[in-house]
């Protein structure tokens, strides 16, 4: 499972979540757009230093979860009205054990599941933008006088739920879509979909340019909470790829 941590401000922040990993035995952290250059020498990190020396950096959320079938975001509600999935934290941290070990007791450090557990800014969380890569949404009871966290502290409560000892969720029930496991793209895959959508809605001028980046972030969202199967994806393409071949040929007939 990857852990990401997107647009941090503070370096000791950084360090406190990667000590958190080490805590539950996580090892696969990726720094998005990081505020601060120096937070590979965060003093937080007890016992973890190889963590942030071994981070993935990337510039952008699509890069990090190219290659990931389940993307789970974190933060409060107080503020916002998401489309997603809402999960209380027992139950994301019981599918995500179900997405990384189906019918398998979880052992993070041989996970090979292509899991992605998200972290937004301290300045202001996650964004709408950022959550529409995200195929469901996990909150962390508080108190409503204070309902938001500090970033490491928020990690080390999502990782220590999430490994917890048990088994994963019973009949391998998936509980953001109720059915049974299937073969699920990556986010990579439902990206080509959805910009192969979206030029087919140019293509008959459905909307105009600058409701483009909106409809972008839409049909992210939309195709997150569809999770289709690999089948239904391969279906779907070639069905607008048509559509398109259609609309560029329909020109050239008399």
């Amino acid at each position: 499972m990857e852990v990401v941590l997107v647009s941090p401000r503070n370096p000791l922040n950084i360090g406190a979540a990667a000590r958190a990993m080490a805590n539950f035995g996580f090892r696969r952290l990726t720094i998005v757009a990081p505020f601060a250059t120096n937070w590979t020498e965060a003093k937080s990190a007890v016992g973890a230093p190889d963590l942030l020396r071994e981070a993935r950096v990337l510039e952008t959320l699509a890069e990090a979860v190219a290659d990931c079938t389940f993307v789970l975001g974190t933060g409060s509600l107080d503020r916002r009205r998401p489309e997603q999935t809402i999960l209380g934290l027992p139950d994301a941290a019981a599918q995500v054990r179900q997405a990384l070990f189906p019918g398998h007791t979880l052992s993070p450090d041989r996970s090979n599941g292509r899991v992605a557990l998200l972290f937004g800014s301290e300045k202001h969380g996650l964004t709408s933008e950022d959550l529409s890569w995200c195929h469901a949404i996990t909150v962390i009871d508080t108190c409503d006088t204070q309902p938001s966290m500090n970033l490491g502290q928020a990690v080390a409560v999502c990782l220590y739920e999430i490994s917890r000892s048990g088994e994963a969720t019973p009949g391998n029930v998936n509980l953001v879509t109720g059915e049974s496991d299937r073969h699920l793209p990556d986010s990579e895959q439902l990206d080509r979909l959805a910009s192969l959508i979206e030029e087919t809605m140019a293509s008959v001028n459905y909307a105009t340019r600058g409701m483009r980046s909106a409809n972008g972030e839409a049909l992210r969202v939309l195709l997150r909470r569809l999770m289709p199967n690999d089948a239904d994806l391969r279906r779907m393409m070639g069905l607008f790829r048509r559509i398109l071949w259609q609309l560029r040929h329909s020109g050239n007939r008399s």
